[in-house]
C-alpha cells in the first residue's frame, strides 16, 4: 500500500482520531496514488496512524480505519452493521419483528427489542452519515427497504459495489434495491461514470418512489428527481417539534420542498397552513403528501412563489408560527459574509412579521456556519426590528445523522426556536 509520510508534529489531530489528512501535514509520498486510493499514512517517526482514501484537494486523505483493514473483505459488511446497529439502539430499526434473519455481522443477541410501535411509525432514516459514522465521503438513506447512496468522494464512488453487496448481506430480504445518485455529489474526474441508477434491486422491483412513514405522517420519497436523495431525514426531530406547537396555530412554512414541516403541523390540528417554494415539482409533491395523509383542502394552501419575496409581501401578524428553513446559504467560506447577512434579512422579516406571541423556527444548514454565529445573527436580526425575542429552544440534526466527537465538523444542521412578544 502506499505510504503518505507526515511532517513533524503534524500527526496530533489523527492520534486524536479527527478523519481528515490536510495536503499541508504532508511530508512525503512514497508512490503515486490514484484518486481513490487506499493509502497508509504514517508520522515522521514512521508510526503507522491510519488507511483512508487519498485524493486530490485541501483534504488528502479521509481516514477509514485507524486500527483496522479496509482491504478485508468483512470490513464492509461491518461497517454497514455498526451504522445500523446505532440505529436500532435509537428505536428506528426494528430487526425483531415477523421472524426477522438479521444475518452476520451485527449480532443482536440480547439487545432488547425496541417497541413494536416504532416498526408501525418509521420507515425512514439515514442509514450511513459519513464521518459520523466512520465512513467519510458516504450518505446512505433507507426508504422502506430502498437504499439510496450518495458518494461523495472518488474512493467511496469505487467502492460502491462492495457498499452494495454489504446492504444485501446486512438486510437480507427487508432490502428491495440500491440505488445510486452519486453524479451531483462524487468529484467529477476522468474515468467515473456518474451516471444515477440501480446498483441493485430485487426481482419485480421497479418503483420511482415509494410512501414512507416519519412518526406515523406519510410521505412520497422520489429518489430518481428528488433533492438529495428524495427527503430531509435531518429534521425529523424538529418536524416533531413544530407538531407538539401548531395545534390552533396559523402557519406558515418558508422554502417547504415537499412540504414535511406542513405535514406534521397539519395532522397535529393546526388552524390553516400555508407552504411556500420555488419550485414547482417541489409544491406538486406538497400536494400529494397533503392528499395522502388526508388534510382538508379548506385548511391549507400551497403557493409555488419565491420564499423571500412571499414573506416580505405577508401581512403582518398573519401568522403565529413560521418556519424559516432555507437551503445553504453558504457552501463554502468564501460565500459566508453575503451568507451572514442573507440569513440576517431573512430572519429579521420573520420576526418582524409573525404575530405577537407567535413562534419562529429558524434553521441554517450551511456546514461553515457554526451555532454560535448563527445565534448572532438570529440576535442581529432580532435587534433589528426592536421586538422582545426569546430563545426557547435549540435545535439540531437527528440521532441518525451523528455527529463524531472527534469530528465537530460534521455538526452542520442548526436551529432556534424563537418566542417574539
Amino acid at each position: 500500500m502506499i505510504k503518505i509520510i507526515l511532517k513533524p508534529r503534524r500527526d496530533e489531530s489523527l492520534r486524536r482520531f479527527h478523519p481528515w489528512v490536510f495536503s499541508g501535514a504532508i511530508a512525503q509520498i512514497q508512490g503515486n496514488p490514484a484518486e481513490g486510493d487506499l493509502v497508509s499514512v504514517y508520522s515522521a517517526e514512521g508510526d503507522q496512524l491510519a488507511i483512508g482514501h487519498y485524493q486530490i484537494g485541501s483534504i488528502a486523505v479521509r481516514v477509514l480505519s485507524f486500527n483496522g483493514d479496509p482491504t478485508d473483505p468483512e470490513y464492509w459488511n461491518n461497517a454497514i452493521a455498526r451504522a445500523l446497529d446505532a440505529r436500532i439502539a435509537v428505536g428506528l430499526y426494528n430487526p425483531f419483528f415477523e421472524g426477522c434473519d438479521r444475518r452476520e455481522p451485527g449480532d443482536v443477541t440480547g439487545v432488547e427489542p425496541p417497541s413494536k410501535a416504532m416498526e408501525t411509525t418509521t420507515s425512514c432514516f439515514r442509514l450511513v452519515h459519513g464521518e459520523g459514522d466512520g465512513l467519510p465521503g458516504l450518505i446512505i438513506d433507507w426508504y422502506d427497504g430502498v437504499c439510496v447512496m450518495q458518494a461523495h468522494s472518488v474512493g467511496m464512488f469505487r467502492a460502491k459495489k462492495q457498499i452494495c453487496e454489504a446492504l444485501r448481506t446486512v438486510f437480507g430480504d427487508r432490502l428491495k434495491a440500491v440505488y445510486d445518485k452519486s453524479s451531483g455529489t462524487a468529484p467529477f474526474k476522468a474515468g467515473l461514470e456518474l451516471i444515477d441508477g440501480y446498483l441493485w434491486k430485487s426481482e419485480g422491483f421497479d418503483a420511482p418512489q415509494l410512501a414512507v412513514l416519519e412518526n406515523g405522517n406519510k410521505f412520497l420519497v422520489n429518489w430518481v428527481e428528488g433533492q438529495k436523495t428524495g427527503f430531509f431525514l435531518d429534521q425529523r426531530d424538529n418536524r416533531a417539534l413544530v407538531g407538539k406547537y401548531a395545534a390552533g396555530r396559523n402557519v406558515l412554512n418558508l422554502f417547504c420542498y415537499t412540504g414535511g414541516f406542513s405535514i406534521y403541523a397539519m395532522n397535529n390540528g393546526a388552524e390553516h397552513v400555508d407552504s411556500v417554494d420555488s419550485s414547482a415539482k417541489a409544491m406538486a409533491l406538497v400536494q400529494k403528501n397533503m392528499e395522502l395523509n388526508g388534510a382538508d383542502p379548506a385548511r391549507y394552501t400551497n403557493y409555488c412563489d419565491d420564499a423571500i419575496e412571499f414573506l416580505g409581501r405577508t401581512e403582518a401578524g398573519k401568522y403565529d408560527l413560521m418556519i424559516v428553513d432555507p437551503p445553504a446559504f453558504a457552501k463554502h467560506r468564501g460565500a459566508l459574509k453575503n451568507a451572514l447577512r442573507a440569513y440576517q434579512r431573512l430572519n429579521a422579516a420573520a420576526i418582524s412579521k409573525v404575530a405577537s406571541g407567535g413562534l419562529v423556527f429558524t434553521f441554517s444548514c450551511s456546514q461553515v456556519v457554526d451555532k454560535i454565529t448563527f445565534a448572532e445573527v438570529v440576535f442581529s436580526a432580532a435587534a433589528q426590528t426592536g421586538r422582545s425575542v426569546r430563545i426557547i429552544d435549540r435545535l439540531c440534526q437527528g440521532s441518525d445523522h451523528p455527529v463524531s466527537i472527534y469530528h465537530p465538523e460534521g455538526e452542520y444542521l442548526k436551529g432556534l426556536l424563537l418566542y417574539v412578544e
